[in-house]
């Protein structure tokens, strides 16, 4: 039974190993982008999502997430210090309001540490993280030819490597995908791969957000030591 069970392995990892040698980096990205958007409607994507994001020693942190892509809108709500605290984008007007109460001075915004820059920044976090795959297609983004077979805590995945430009970031990306369904299931980024720093990201379950399968659980660990960071869940409105 041994023996069966070994042959049987190996010639799932040589299936594997096949898969990826005959697919492209852009063909294994097209493939997972049919998987989580089905209808190809990231483009056109407006919905509501809440993330809860806990962390070890830490109070949880529950924020509410309006993404509008074709209004060019953003709108990141949550509580603070007791405070409802809501940052709003919109066509690149930012507009920041502590308990629905529009707040300019300087004082109270810095009191309440709050900043544009920070809410465009967090608009690129949660657009960028619950947009993928499908992000994988913007400019700036360099997706490698080559298609990997690596074994990850104990799975084995098809894994694509994704690069940018300088002027769009200058981490080293790795995505995760199942050989057989195409989900994306772990993404790890460095900033030096030499030095094993960055982190990896496990994705568990799904929740379908108008039309688009996102990972409902995101765990984060450090890549040099798998100290685990925090773990961000997923819930529709």
């Amino acid at each position: 039974m041994k023996n069966k069970s070994l042959l049987f392995a190996i010639c799932c990892l040589f299936a594997f190993a096949s898969n990826a040698q005959e697919l492209t980096g852009k063909q294994l990205l097209e493939k997972a982008i049919a998987y989580h958007d089905p209808a190809n409607s990231w483009a056109q994507f407006k919905g509501n999502f809440v993330v809860t994001m806990t962390t070890p020693n830490k109070v949880s942190r529950v924020s509410d997430i309006q993404i509008n892509l074709p209004g060019n809108t953003f709108v990141l709500t949550n509580t603070r210090d007791g405070n409802k605290i809501t940052s709003t984008l919109n066509n690149g007007d930012c507009v920041l309001s502590v308990n629905d109460s529009i707040i300019t001075d300087d004082a109270e915004l810095k009191k309440h540490k709050l900043t544009c820059d920070r809410v465009k920044m967090m608009k690129n976090y949660y657009t960028y993280l619950y947009g993928l795959p499908m992000k994988l297609n913007d400019n700036g983004t360099i997706i490698g030819e080559e298609v990997q077979t690596k074994t990850f805590k104990g799975k084995t995945y098809l894994v694509l490597k994704a690069t940018y430009e300088e002027s769009v970031g200058k981490d080293t990306w790795y995505f995760y995908f199942d050989p057989k369904t195409y989900a994306m299931e772990v993404y790890q980024f460095f900033h030096d791969e030499s030095k094993n720093d960055g982190e990896y990201i496990l994705l568990t379950e799904e929740e379908e957000v108008n039309g688009i399968k996102m990972p409902k659980t995101r765990a984060w660990y450090y890549n040099k030591d798998d100290k685990h960071l925090g773990t961000d869940v997923l819930s529709k409105q």
